[in-house]
């Protein structure tokens, strides 16, 4: 056991400092890691193929989750596979283990109606409102993962060209546009940043004291907002303006190809999963509107 936290701690250290993976994932992989290692510690036995296969059907029976389930065997074939680059081990015990098939779920979203009335409706009277509607403007005007929207910095905007410079997952650099009406915002709300925090440095999006926002603090005033102003959405969350961003462009025409580029995904297939909700969009509407389709006539 004390081996298996000592490569553990190395594991962590390459993740953030190599992989430069965030803190919440590699919190995540130490916990699913860590409870591997105990399991293995506590019943006396070796990682064997066999033996974790019974330990993949006993985090399965104690969660019945099967997306849980794949995470964990995920975090963990990772790890012994970077202790065989290292030359720690001679193979992974993992290697060639599938995880439990799981289905596809549908990202939500919101309308372009109801984003549009969400986003117009936001009032600007003081700094805070001005800094939640730039917020929330340039999530859907963008697509930007919250954690990516939370670590601009102003030199990272250019408003004259409508270009953002995004530094997403893995350190991967790239250009995102966005709208004449988001800039408005944000030319409105950088001014008044300024003269409200002069000493702020060069964040932009701030706190109400002026020191960092945090992704948590996002889905919190999100949260707020919207259910403000008397929207009947159950949950939101700022992924869902994300979903939203990508699935109207897609509806609209976009190239998948495109759509991946300015959503940062490393792989198309990543992307994919709004196909399948603009499919499920199409099905509904022909189910309620085609003349013979009796589905949605009463």
């Amino acid at each position: 056991m004390d081996q298996g936290i000592g490569d553990l701690k190395k594991y962590i250290a390459y993740l953030r400092d190599i992989k430069k993976f965030s803190p919440h994932t590699i919190k995540a992989y130490g916990i699913d890691i860590r409870q591997f290692l105990e399991y293995f510690s506590q019943q006396r036995l070796e990682p064997t193929r066999a033996n974790v296969r019974a330990f993949i059907a006993h985090i399965f029976a104690r969660s019945r989750n099967k997306a849980t389930t794949a995470r964990k065997i995920y975090a963990v074939r990772s790890f012994y596979g970077f202790l065989v680059r290292s030359g720690a081990l001679a193979h992974n015990p993992l290697e060639g283990l599938s995880s439990p098939k799981q289905e596809r779920r549908i990202p939500r979203i919101l309308t372009e109606g109801e984003l549009q009335e969400f986003l117009d409706a936001l009032p600007e009277e003081n700094f805070l409102q001005l800094r939640n509607k730039a917020l929330f403007e340039f999530l859907y005007a963008t697509g930007l993962r919250v954690s990516e929207l939370t670590g601009l910095r102003a030199g990272d905007i250019h408003l004259r060209d409508r270009l953002l410079r995004v530094l997403g997952k893995g350190r991967k650099e790239r250009i995102v546009p966005f709208h004449e009406q988001a800039a408005a915002v944000m030319g409105r709300y950088l001014r008044c940043l300024r003269a409200e925090f002069p000493a702020c440095g060069d964040r932009v999006f701030v706190n109400h004291r002026g020191g960092s926002l945090t992704p948590r603090s996002v889905e919190r005033i999100l949260k707020a907002a919207y259910h403000g102003l008397s929207r009947s959405q159950p949950h939101v969350h700022p992924h869902l303006l994300r979903h939203s961003f990508a699935t109207h462009l897609l509806q609209r025409g976009a190239n998948l190809r495109a759509i991946q580029e300015l959503l940062g995904h490393s792989s198309l297939a990543t992307t994919e999963k709004y196909t399948s909700l603009n499919l499920s969009d199409l099905m509904r509407t022909y189910r309620k509107f085609h003349p013979r389709d009796g589905a949605g006539h009463e």
